[in-house]
């Protein structure tokens, strides 16, 4: 096997188990030989995946051996939150949280009008929610949906503790809509004083904002805008 392809694989597999959890903060990797023995591969290649690892974030190097970072400064992105929602329902990583701070009808800016292609004056579902990990907080988050999915899944416009995590899931199953096409955009720049208050920052601060768009043919199921505290780490696979 190419040392190439093989360096990618070694720092896939330590990435996704440290974001689902299986990997705790603090807890301590293997060897560099014997992740070289398991893998059989040179010990330059694996010293490639972790320093790779160690630059995202996800691991710290000490004399003692290298370990999972205390606080890793990573979270999902969009698209890992939807694979969480079609493989356990949930769109959180293990041992992360979310609070929602607000949830109702509204009247939607016009962009987002136009993206549910509405009459004016029309509504839809606003839910804005906090997430995190420890004392770390990992995203914030305005998601939009249909009005009347409300009617379908009242608990779109609870703020109860508990309920954010599985509410994707409960959207496709009540609404027997299935995703088809979903887009991610993403750009850096300064925090707004809203952001920075929901995650603990300076107003101005760099960050990592995006947008996504889950749709199928009869139209887009959710929206998203999101954010990220600085330094925070996202990433995915794709087949090339």
């Amino acid at each position: 096997m190419p040392s190439a392809k093989t360096f990618t694989l070694i720092a896939d597999h330590f990435r996704d188990r440290i974001l689902s959890g299986e990997l705790q903060p603090g807890e301590k990797l293997p060897t560099n030989r014997e992740i070289a023995g398991q893998w059989q591969v040179a010990a330059a290649t694996v010293s490639r995946a972790l320093q790779a690892l160690q630059v995202e974030g996800y691991i710290r190097t000490t004399p003692r051996g290298t370990f999972v970072a205390d606080d890793p400064r990573v979270t999902l992105s969009p698209r890992d939150r939807l694979a969480r929602v079609q493989r356990v329902k949930s769109f959180l990583a293990e041992g992360e949280t979310s609070r929602v701070t607000a949830a109702g009808l509204v009247v939607p800016p016009l962009y987002v009008a136009e993206l549910f292609d509405l009459d004016p004056g029309a509504q839809v579902v606003r839910r804005e929610w906090l997430s995190g990990r420890g004392q770390s907080r990992t995203c914030f988050a305005v998601i939009w949906y249909p009005a009347h999915f409300a009617a379908l899944v009242p608990d779109l416009l609870n703020t109860a503790p508990g309920r954010n995590a599985g509410i994707s899931a409960k959207v496709l199953e009540a609404t027997g809509r299935t995703i088809t096409h979903a887009r991610d955009d993403m750009h850096g720049r300064d925090a707004d004083a809203r952001e920075a208050s929901a995650l603990g920052i300076a107003v101005g601060s760099s960050i990592l904002a995006g947008a996504h768009r889950w749709s199928d043919s009869e139209g887009v199921i959710e929206y998203g805008e999101w954010c990220l505290p600085p330094r925070f780490t996202i990433g995915y696979e794709y087949v090339p």
